[in-house]
C-alpha cells in the first residue's frame, strides 16, 4: 500500500464549536506519535525511525499481553510496538519531530505516522421528556423488510411510550421481539470501564482491563457502564424496564478513558489489541474527537480499521455530539470518520435526527452509516443503580448489541458480511442520508 498523505493541517486546528451541553473541546496532542508499519517488514521501518529521528527504544506488545501496557506507555524513555496490529506509539524528542514525519513519508514500511491526540466521551445528560409521537413500526413498504413475520409481530403492538417493561430504543429497534440474543458473541466495550459489582452486569463480563496508568477497570465515570448495560444488559433485570440488546452476549469491558472522560489514542490501540486478541466480534467505541470541515479520516485508524475486520472484528463508533440543530451541523467525528469503521447517528423517540448528532458533511469516510435511539436512554449505573443517558455514545451500543444478534444468528458470516447485514436490515427514515446512513436499526 504507497504511503498516504501527511496531514500537517491537524498541527493548525482551531477548537471548534461547542456541543449542546457548552461542554465543546478543542484538539489536544500528547507529543507522541502513531506510526502504522508494514505488517510484513515492522522492522525496516522501526530502523528507519531509530536512526533518523532516535525514537526512544522500541518495547514489543502481543495480544492479550496488551492489558497490562498501561503504566508503559506512560514512559517517556519507551515507545510502545502492538505487534498484532503492527502499530507503534512512538515517543520523539520534539526536535526530532520534523524528522519523523519525513522519514515517514520516504519509508515504504511506514503506511501512515500522525501525532497522538486525546479522545473524549461526551454524552448529553438529559432528564425524560415526552416526544411529540412515536411509531415502533414506521413501516410503509413491508419490501425493504428482511424479516416480514417479526415486522408484523412488532407492527401489531401498536404505538409505545410504555417504558415499564422494555425500554423506548429496544422497542423501535426491536431487539424485544427478536429470537437472537447474542448469546455468546463477545463484544468489546472500550470506554470508562464498568461497575464490575452492578448486579445487572455481573453475569455478561468476561474480561476486564484497565489502559489507563493508575486506574483499575472500576467506572467513576458512568459512561462505560451505562454503554455496557446497553449492549448486554439482562433480560430480566433488577430493577425498571429490560434495556440490554444482546442479553446473553459476553462482555471485554476495556478501560481506555479515564474517569474524566478523557484518554489518549495509545490506550485505545491497546484496547483494540487486546479485545482482537480475546475474540471480540464487535468493539464499541463511544469516544471520538472532533475534526474540521473538510479533514482527512486518521490514516492510522482507518488501517487498523481494514485489519481488523481481516481478523473478523468490526469496530462501531459514535458520529459525535458537536451539533446544534437546526443551525449548525458539524462533521463526523474521528475515529468513527474512517470508511471501515460503522458511524453511528443518534434518534430521539419520534425518531427525528437528534439536535446535537453530527453530520457526514466530510468526504470519504466522513458519512453516518446507521442511526440508532440516542436521546433519553436508560440503562446501568455504577453504585448499582440507573441512569438516563443522550447523545450518539448511547447509540453506538444499540448497534453493537445488533451486531452480537447478527454474530449468533450467522455464526460463519464474515465482519463484512456482518456490516453488509446491519446496513441491508436498517429501516429508512425520511431524513437525509447525511444524518442517518441506511435508516433505523433492527434487529435481525
Amino acid at each position: 500500500m504507497a504511503n498516504g498523505p501527511m496531514d500537517r493541517r491537524a498541527f493548525g486546528e482551531q477548537p471548534q464549536r461547542p456541543n449542546g451541553n457548552g461542554s465543546g473541546h478543542s484538539t489536544e496532542y500528547t507529543g507522541r506519535y502513531v506510526v502504522l508499519l508494514d505488517p510484513n517488514n515492522q522492522e525496516s521501518g522501526l530502523n528507519a525511525l531509530r536512526s533518523a529521528a532516535d525514537i526512544a527504544p522500541v518495547e514489543r506488545v502481543r495480544g492479550a499481553a496488551a492489558a497490562n501496557v498501561s503504566e508503559l506507555l506512560e514512559r517517556p524513555d519507551v515507545s510502545v510496538l502492538f505487534e498484532n496490529l503492527s502499530v507503534a506509539v512512538v515517543e520523539v524528542r520534539p526536535e526530532n519531530r520534523f524528522a519523523l514525519v519525513t522519514t515517514a513519508e520516504a519509508e515504504s514500511s511506514i503506511l501512515a505516522a500522525e501525532p497522538e491526540r486525546m479522545v473524549y466521551a461526551s454524552p448529553i445528560t438529559t432528564p425524560q421528556q415526552a416526544p411529540t409521537e412515536f411509531f415502533p413500526a414506521y413501516r410503509s413498504d413491508e419490501d425493504v423488510v428482511a424479516h416480514q413475520s417479526q415486522a408484523e409481530a412488532a407492527a401489531s403492538l401498536g404505538p409505545a411510550l410504555d417504558e415499564q417493561s422494555v425500554t423506548w430504543g429496544l422497542q423501535a429497534i426491536r431487539a424485544n421481539v427478536s429470537g437472537m440474543t447474542g448469546r455468546g458473541v463477545k463484544v468489546a466495550v472500550l470506554d470508562t470501564g464498568v461497575d464490575t459489582d452492578h448486579p445487572d452486569l455481573v453475569g455478561c463480563i468476561e474480561e476486564t482491563a484497565s489502559f489507563v496508568p493508575g486506574q483499575t477497570v472500576e467506572d467513576g465515570h458512568g459512561h462505560g457502564t451505562h454503554c455496557i448495560g446497553t449492549v448486554a444488559g439482562p433480560a430480566n433485570p433488577r430493577q425498571g424496564p429490560r434495556y440490554g440488546v444482546a442479553c446473553d452476549a459476553r462482555i471485554l469491558a476495556g478501560k481506555v478513558l479515564a474517569n474524566d472522560g478523557r484518554g489518549p489514542d495509545g490506550g485505545i490501540l491497546a484496547g483494540i489489541e487486546w479485545a482482537i486478541s480475546h475474540g471480540a466480534k464487535v468493539i464499541s467505541l463511544s469516544l471520538g474527537a472532533r475534526v474540521q470541515a473538510g479533514a482527512l479520516f486518521p490514516q492510522t485508524y482507518e488501517i487498523l480499521a481494514k485489519r481488523a475486520l481481516e481478523m473478523g472484528t468490526v469496530i462501531v463508533a459514535a458520529a459525535g455530539n458537536s451539533s446544534l440543530r437546526p443551525g449548525f451541523v458539524a462533521p463526523v467525528e474521528r475515529p468513527a470518520n474512517c470508511p471501515a469503521i460503522l458511524a453511528v447517528g443518534s434518534l430521539d423517540k419520534a425518531l427525528k435526527t437528534a439536535f446535537d448528532s453530527c453530520g457526514g458533511i466530510n468526504g470519504q469516510g466522513g458519512e453516518v452509516n446507521i442511526a440508532a435511539p440516542g436521546v433519553a436512554v436508560h440503562s446501568a449505573a455504577p453504585g448499582g443503580g440507573y441512569a438516563t443517558k443522550s447523545g450518539t455514545s448511547m447509540a453506538t451500543p444499540h448497534v453493537a448489541g445488533v451486531l452480537a444478534m447478527l454474530a449468533q444468528a450467522n455464526p460463519k458470516a464474515s465482519a463484512a458480511d456482518l456490516t453488509a447485514a446491519l446496513l441491508a436490515g436498517a429501516f429508512p427514515l425520511t431524513q437525509p442520508a447525511r444524518d442517518v446512513g441506511a435508516g433505523l436499526l433492527q434487529a435481525p
